[in-house]
């Protein structure tokens, strides 16, 4: 059953959580433009999968196939692992949206 003390306290963890993100996010960028922090490492990972597929592709023209399958192991779990991450982030923030109601 939902009572007034429940939603006040649901709303003041709401009001700490957005000032906590609120503060982060205003640390780690000194404008609005620029990229957090999390798409930084998305972006370096993506740089990773793309400089690994482009050296598997180079060990295979050399005829160095362990190597060139092993790059390519290496980039579908980087890629799994992303997928994985992406997916929890979501699940989060839908969690989050879901605490409070909607009239709040």
């Amino acid at each position: 059953m939902i009572t007034r003390s429940n939603l006040a306290e649901q709303l003041r963890e709401y009001q700490i959580r957005s000032k906590h993100q609120w503060a982060t996010l205003a640390f780690l960028s000194s404008t609005t433009n620029s990229p957090s922090r999390v798409d930084t490492t998305s972006l370096l990972l993506e740089r990773c999968v793309f400089s690994s597929l482009v050296f598997a592709a180079v060990a295979l023209y050399f005829w160095y196939t362990r190597l060139a399958l092993s790059l390519i192991c290496v980039t579908f779990i980087i890629l799994t692992c992303m997928r994985v991450t992406k997916k929890m982030k979501q699940n989060r923030k839908y969690k989050q949206r879901m605490l409070l109601p909607l009239s709040m």
